[in-house]
């Protein structure tokens, strides 16, 4: 466990290999789960002003589900979530040419029509942010539908720390992004105990 500013860090995100792999997961993350994607306060009001410039880029059943359910919903635990189409993939995915999902969101932050690219916990996935009353924790949320981008990761030697740099440094900024890889490079260089031989 690293401690980076006031946000406590897994050994998993030095340590776990991991890049998407679109081609084999076909945007899996988008559509598994019973609820949509996990919404920060600050992002409720840019999800309802941001709702004119993704509509040209969503899909019938998503502009239904929205219109029907709000820019977002709360769920029972009292969580903010992105709707979902009939409990299924989140109201703002799109399927591009070769079945894959992705984000209307991000489609239209891409095409410079917007400036949110997409709800954070999307861009950080598959790290998940756990908010406590005197600091946070950043995990790796293991699903079995990531397994491609376990193997992917692996094959190229990339963790996620690295894999995901651009989203940690959205969420956290340059200097804690800078912090965390030196507390990385440090426990890396630390010499491994072996017990000697009697």
């Amino acid at each position: 466990m690293l401690k980076v500013g006031e946000v406590l860090v897994s050994d998993d995100i030095k340590e776990k290999e991991f890049v998407c792999n679109l081609e084999k997961c076909k945007g899996a993350c988008c559509v598994e789960g019973e609820l949509g994607a996990p919404l920060e306060e600050d992002e409720l009001p840019i999800m309802k002003e941001i709702q004119e410039e993704i509509k040209p880029y969503l899909t019938r059943d998503g502009l239904k589900a929205i219109k029907r359910q709000g820019a977002y919903v709360l769920d029972e635990d009292g969580d903010y979530s992105t709707p979902t189409i009939g409990g299924r993939e989140c109201a703002y995915a799109i399927y591009d040419e070769q079945g894959i999902l992705k984000c209307g969101i991000e489609q239209a932050y891409l095409d410079g029509k917007t400036k949110f690219r997409k709800p954070i916990s999307c861009h950080l996935y598959p790290i998940r942010v756990t908010k406590k009353k005197d600091f946070e924790a950043v995990n790796y949320h293991k699903w079995s539908i990531c397994s491609a981008a376990c193997a992917l990761g692996k094959s190229l030697g990339i963790p996620l720390y690295k894999f995901l740099k651009e989203p940690l440094i959205r969420k956290y900024g340059r200097a804690w992004y800078k912090e965390l890889v030196m507390q990385i490079e440090q426990e890396d260089k630390k010499p491994v105990k072996r017990n000697k031989k009697r």
